[in-house]
């Protein structure tokens, strides 16, 4: 598993009967989780007073229960600034255990000798992006939906990484990637994290266990001839570590070299002592640093 532990801006304080008690920044946030399966004592008295808990409708979605949290605010990972909001969906704008991939796409744009040319698909609010631009790399940003890019240009701003080399772009990802195979783009790193379902512009149906072999086979025509890294991201149930392995083995090493490695990521629990699992990622590296 590899564990995002370096947070001081967020913690995952508790876990138990499907959900989990979080602070971010000053605040707590009660959310559930399919991960937690368990029901444990709830020891912690922020479960008995949290700023905001997201309630689950019988009918399906659901709302935030909020006392007195803004509608958004700022949380640090060193020297990212990132902008949290409560969302529906109970999402907050940023997902914590990916930070642990933000570390290593650091050490591989920083380690590489060049200035990397990196393609982030399906970028969300930006978390992978600007990471990567703070690391000296040259980045192009891409999410089909226009809020979350505005939010990752809001998220580039406090960071102070506004005047970085980003191109922000609002597209479905296929025809995107498509387009600059077409135009003899070429990128020098990959970054995805596709959803596990979807609807594309013209309601073509997105489904990650039927379509995801294919287009990362499409993306590999999108590299450069000697690209460094590939992160693929996965957050389906069911879809284990070991499939992306065997994904990347075969589309990337095959044509490239290099080799793959994947785990679950995880969050460490402060009362527990153990670790939630949260998705999955595979990191495809033509070169070890």
């Amino acid at each position: 598993m590899w564990v995002s532990d370096k947070w001081t801006d967020y913690e995952l304080i508790d876990c138990s009967g499907g959900e989990k008690l979080e602070r971010w920044g000053k605040f707590l946030l009660v959310r559930p989780d399919p991960q937690v399966i368990w029901d444990t004592p709830r020891r912690h008295p922020g479960w008995e007073k949290p700023d905001a808990v997201y309630k689950r409708s019988s009918t399906g979605g659901g709302r935030w229960e909020r006392r007195d949290v803004p509608d958004s605010w700022s949380v640090s990972y060193g020297d990212l600034r990132f902008n949290v909001k409560p969302m529906n969906f109970k999402h907050t704008g940023l997902f914590p255990e990916q930070a642990v991939n933000w570390e290593f796409l650091r050490r591989k744009i920083s380690g590489a000798g060049r200035e990397l040319n990196v393609l982030n698909l399906f970028a969300y609010t930006g978390g992978a992006t600007v990471a990567a631009a703070a690391a000296g790399a040259r980045v192009c940003h891409v999410d089909a939906a226009r809020g979350m890019v505005a939010w990752a240009r809001e998220n580039a701003k406090s960071s102070g990484l506004e005047a970085r080399p980003v191109r922000w772009i609002v597209d479905d990802c296929a025809k995107f990637v498509e387009r600059e195979i077409r135009r003899g783009r070429r990128y020098d790193a990959l970054i995805m994290d596709p959803p596990s379902y979807g609807r594309g512009p013209s309601g073509e149906v997105w489904k990650l266990e039927d379509d995801l072999f294919r287009f990362v086979s499409l993306c590999a025509d999108v590299l450069s001839d000697e690209p460094e890294f590939v992160l693929i991201n996965a957050y389906t149930t069911g879809l284990s570590a070991s499939t992306l392995t065997y994904i990347a083995e075969t589309i990337f090493t095959k044509r490239f070299g290099g080799f793959s490695e994947s785990a679950e990521l995880g969050l460490p629990v402060t009362e527990s002592g153990l670790f939630l699992p949260c998705g999955a990622t595979c990191r495809w590296q033509r070169r070890a640093t």
